[in-house]
């Protein structure tokens, strides 16, 4: 199981968002960068990495953290947040050199680029599935599809998709644990790998998740507030 610590930029800065929320957001660091290098020399084995303002907005102006992030660090990056087309896809994959890229709002919305990034890319696609209270979001959080998270995993699954990132939107950055159950359900039903995401607080959240049979965790103000030490959670995950 693998252990992923989490940096969301936000405006060229280090901050979490408590449910996902742009207003309800803390720093915690000025230099992303810096953060990165930071979890690489405590053993980290892989970065989670969110543009939130191209996740909010479409757009964003963190491309250039992002590259020096790329450039600093030696271990692979998965990245999410605002990438909506074939073209930024193959950027960041050929010509950036992001191990893996997460499609949200883009692999509902567009399931024929999907499929077509998911024929050339494999295992590199992702997609992130964002629930609030048992219907899928999408849009930065800010939407709601009348869909089930389970049957939008199934979904993916029919059209090739190996990896997902399965968030509990009411439990991201509340450090008052996961949503076990459903996470589980998500890895029984669907035989995807599933990356469980929000809420993560205590090691022994890591523990639970790891007996659901999750593939990764991904873990973000737990690590920052020192509720959880990375070390801890690598160890754990091995």
């Amino acid at each position: 199981m693998t252990i992923y610590p989490a940096i969301d930029i936000k405006e060229g800065k280090c901050v979490r968002l408590v449910q996902g929320s742009i207003r309800r957001q803390t720093v915690y660091s000025d230099n992303p960068v810096e953060v990165a290098i930071e979890w690489e020399s405590q053993g980290a084995k892989y970065i989670h990495l969110v543009d939130l303002d191209g996740a909010f907005q479409g757009k964003s102006n963190n491309e250039n953290i992002i590259k020096e992030i790329l450039k600093t660090v030696s271990i692979p990056v998965q990245l999410g947040g605002g990438i909506r087309d074939e073209q930024k896809i193959a950027y960041l994959l050929d010509d950036l050199g992001i191990s893996r890229v997460i499609l949200g709002t883009a692999a509902i919305e567009d399931p024929y680029m999907l499929e077509t990034a998911v024929k050339k890319y494999g295992s590199r696609i992702a997609v992130g599935i964002d629930a609030r209270e048992g219907k899928v979001a999408v849009k930065g959080w800010t939407d709601e599809y009348g869909i089930s998270p389970l049957e939008l995993g199934k979904k993916m699954r029919d059209v090739g998709v190996e990896t997902i990132i399965y968030t509990d939107i009411l439990k991201d950055g509340m450090l008052d644990g996961p949503n076990i159950s459903t996470t589980r359900e998500m890895v029984q039903h669907t035989g995807l790998n599933v990356i469980a995401s929000g809420g993560i607080s205590d090691i022994s959240h890591i523990r639970l998740l790891k007996a659901a049979g999750v593939s990764g965790v991904i873990i973000g103000k737990a690590l920052y507030t020192g509720m959880i030490k990375l070390k801890d959670a690598i160890e754990l995950g091995n």
